[in-house]
């Protein structure tokens, strides 16, 4: 007659402690506690489902009751005691779920047994499964019991959710957490399991398998008979993903390759491939964004130890990250988090997540259809700057030899008077400015009228004098450019919250330099990029060439966030009390 068929999650739960899967600090820790003869009354091992929390409850139990140890700290599975504990027939180890036994009554059931001392053995071991399930009550009752238990009685209590204990029971234990087991760890277990099985395995196939199973042996256990079921023992690649249901993350690699040529036909196409298979849009979304945030973390070697996965996988998935800059995946991560937010009130989802596929395409190249957001200007890497001053244009052409030609609509201005000894000698004022790697400076009137005559130099500069704009202006007339800038580019929320957050300072009552003290390095950057344009509209609108933008990094603690329109108004209301009168009589309204 065959054997009865065990199913492998209890076929091979560990017996012990080298049989435990991912969890190598904490039994060394249990080992060394029962080598020492150093065991507290009471322990409370936490963690999530299926990462050996009950097995290792179990064989810790049976340790300290073994007559006959091995050198490992583990029980010799020969001696009366451990025989008893394997046929279920064990009167010094008793297990109890709390999920079914909550109420003060079991538990003073429970402290009945205690009083009993052990037949055999040292100890009598009470287990409680799932001990946060117990009422209020029970563990009120249970308090003293656990304090003071009689110096044969260990409690070891497991739950999945150590914050619904109460603090008076989680001071009375020895505390210890349980990791995840990780992705190789779980595969390498399944592979030793399917070779006892007489099972043939593709090892992508069981890396599948255990990413499933998101950190739990006991589920990838339960998986993996599953698949070899359907697979008839013959577990590929192929099979696996079928069986599970799991979209292939060869998609999101050809997917990642669309995007990197601006491809978006086929974007689209394989979108409708994924559709094809019956897979939900909702749940493509948030796996697209999951493959990008890995390939981001493996692309650099400090943040690779974040994928949980295969060194061959992880290898793979590093070499395809490093295409594209770091910009991308950021803008890419973001526009599916916006997609997986507006996702559940779109009226058409594949509409929804078709738009996402195109501006993703769109981040890597300029493209036709660019809604000038900024979303489809082409990924640069942009270099770190050790300053952050912002040069001002020189009025001279690129060659030295001609006048340097006057901004569009000079300044009206009164007839010269006669030119003074000193004035061939003074120079129109020079902008130098600190950049990436040193000084720059901008051609002067000193280097344009190096070469001439005296009396050239002197009738040119009263020329370039009158020809330069330098028209005085209002800090409010700049301040309104500065914010209709933000006001005519509403999709781009980083710039338009920057430049609400930092608005520009005059430095000097009667300069022409303004400051913009910033958080942090990124809106730096993020304003550097857009200055050229914004000091090109300030310059020609308020006709002063002389105005420059510097950029610095705040020193002051960094602001919880952003604020938003409402945050906006909420403070002026605050600050203005006439503000909430203004808008309640012209009933205005976000």
């Amino acid at each position: 007659m065959d054997e009865k068929y065990i199913v492998s999650a209890r076929k091979y739960r560990p017996s012990t402690f080298s049989s435990v899967v991912g969890q190598k600090a904490l039994t060394a820790t249990l080992r060394n506690a029962i080598a020492t003869d150093r065991l507290a009354h009471a322990y409370l091992f936490c963690g999530s489902r299926g990462v050996g929390k009950t097995s290792c409850a179990r064989i810790f139990a049976k340790s300290i009751n073994c007559a006959n140890p091995t050198p490992e700290g583990d029980p010799c599975n020969e001696c009366p005691s451990c025989r008893a504990f394997n046929e279920n027939r064990s009167l010094n180890i008793i297990e109890l779920d709390a999920a079914s036994n909550n109420g003060v009554e079991d538990i003073r059931s429970l402290t009945d047994q205690v009083q009993i001392p052990p037949t055999e053995g040292k100890y009598r071991v009470f287990i409680i499964d799932e001990v946060h399930m117990l009422s209020s009550a029970a563990f009120n009752a249970f308090l003293k019991t656990l304090e003071e238990p009689p110096s044969y009685v260990i409690f070891i209590l497991a739950t999945t959710e150590k914050h619904k204990i109460i603090p008076t029971i989680l001071s009375r234990c020895q505390i210890y957490d349980f990791a995840r087991i990780t992705v190789g760890d779980i595969t390498d277990h399944l592979a030793y399991v399917a070779q006892s099985e007489g099972i043939k395995a593709e090892r992508p196939a069981l890396g599948v398998i255990a990413r499933k199973a998101d950190g739990a042996m006991r589920d990838a256990l339960s998986i993996f008979d599953q698949v070899a079921a359907s697979s008839r023992g013959d577990i590929t690649y192929r099979s696996a993903i079928e069986s599970l249901n799991v979209l292939d993350e060869r998609y999101y690699s050809r997917l990642f390759d669309a995007f990197r040529a601006g491809d978006v036909p086929s974007a689209l196409l394989i979108y409708k491939e994924v559709r094809d298979r019956g897979f939900d849009s909702l749940f493509f979304v948030n796996g697209l964004a999951q493959y990008l945030r890995d390939l981001m973390v493996a692309r650099d070697p400090k943040t690779a130890s974040l994928l949980d996965t295969d060194d061959e996988t992880r290898a793979a998935m590093a070499a395809q990250g490093a295409l594209l800059d770091p910009e991308f995946f950021y803008s890419a991560m973001s526009l599916c988090n916006e997609a997986d937010m507006a996702y559940r009130t779109a009226s058409s989802k594949t509409f929804l997540v078709e738009l996402l596929l195109i501006r993703l395409c769109q981040l890597t190249g300029p493209s036709p259809i660019s809604d000038g957001s900024g979303e489809g200007r082409a990924i640069k890497k942009i270099e770190p700057a050790t300053t952050t001053a912002i040069p001002a244009p020189a009025p001279a052409a690129a060659t030295p030899a001609p006048m340097p030609q006057a901004a569009p609509t000079p300044r009206p201005q009164a007839p010269a008077p006669a030119p003074r000894p000193a004035a061939p000698q003074r120079p129109i004022p020079a902008t130098t400015r600190r950049m990436p790697g040193g000084l720059a400076h901008t051609p002067s009137m000193r280097d344009a009228l190096a070469d001439k005559t005296p009396a050239k130099q002197q009738e040119e500069a009263r020329q370039q004098a009158a020809r330069v704009n330098r028209q005085p202006f209002a800090d409010d007339a700049l301040m309104a450019i500065w914010h209709r800038y933000a006001a005519e580019r509403p999709k781009q929320h980083l710039l338009v919250n920057t430049m609400r957050q930092a608005p520009p300072k005059r430095l000097d009552p009667r300069g022409e330099v303004f400051t913009v003290t910033v958080e942090n390095q990124g809106q730096v950057d993020l304003l550097t990029a857009e200055m050229p344009e914004l000091l090109n509209i300030a310059r020609s609108e308020l006709r002063n060439d002389y105005i420059e933008f510097e950029i610095n990094v705040s020193d002051k603690a960094l602001a919880p966030t952003a604020w938003t329109d409402r945050d906006l108004l909420a403070h002026m209301v605050e600050n203005h009390p006439g503000t909430a009168d203004f808008i309640r009589t012209l009933k205005l309204s976000l």
